[in-house]
């Protein structure tokens, strides 16, 4: 395939390492530096586009895609409020976006076990969940996206929580999230259930960043062709 990357930060960078790894030809790379090379006219030959920027540029540069005829694969968090709007207009233009707030195959199987848990701990009241994530001091939101996430597939399960909060702003109805930035931190997320009787968690800690751009890569082989709205439920098979 010809790939577009938009975004060039430490992601774009290894996104296009596997990329040509894997015989991909890269057609395209826009970053701060030549945003305006993200037009129709550049945007020609290129088969996907894989979009890692900014929560303040994602949907700008989503559309800009579309406008070019070109299906999108995006990765960028913090800018969901948008998400209705952009798949809209994606249908609207017969094209194809695939959007995943993280891209891991370990963290994707962490949202299942997630759910699973929650369908238990359900039964168990007399435990408070709580969900904790770390990353690099670089990372733009908080809480992260793949937090978020795991938030919101458990909301509707657990009958004592209707919403998520960042620590510190949740009562007895929501979700806690505790954000921490700290050095380099590719990224860890925990789940924990506590009582004053013991506690559990499920926890995945990410060990570098190739393991979320080999899942964006397959998400664009996988979305090369088709036309529709699509998330790593329909790549993944379980």
């Amino acid at each position: 395939m010809k790939l577009g990357i938009i975004g060039y930060g430490k992601m774009g960078h290894e996104i296009e390492k596997i990329a040509l790894a894997r015989n991909h030809e890269i057609t395209l790379i826009v970053d701060l530096h030549n945003r305006d090379d993200l037009n129709q006219e550049k945007l020609k030959p290129v088969d996907v586009a894989l979009e890692f920027t900014t929560p303040g540029t994602a949907y700008a540069n989503i559309r800009k895609c579309f406008n070019g005829n070109v299906p999108v694969v995006s990765g960028t968090t913090g800018w969901l409020e948008q998400y209705d709007t952009i798949t809209a207009y994606c249908l609207q233009k017969n094209l194809a976006f695939f959007y995943a707030s993280n891209y891991s195959l370990g963290v994707n199987i962490l949202f299942k076990l997630n759910r699973y848990l929650a369908g238990i701990m359900d039964r168990f009241r007399e435990y408070r969940v709580e969900i904790e994530e770390i990353h690099h001091i670089q990372k733009l939101d908080a809480p992260s996206g793949t937090a978020v996430t795991l938030a919101n597939d458990m909301i509707p399960i657990l009958e004592q929580v209707d919403r998520w909060a960042p620590e510190g702003e949740a009562g007895k109805d929501a979700v806690p999230i505790r954000s921490i930035r700290k050095d380099m931190v590719p990224g860890t997320h925990r789940v924990i259930y506590d009582s004053e009787y013991d506690s559990l968690e499920i926890i995945h800690t990410a060990k570098g960043r190739t393991g979320f751009a080999l899942g964006a890569l397959l998400a664009a082989e996988f979305l090369y062709g088709k036309k529709g709205i699509f998330g790593m439920s329909d790549l993944l098979p379980f």
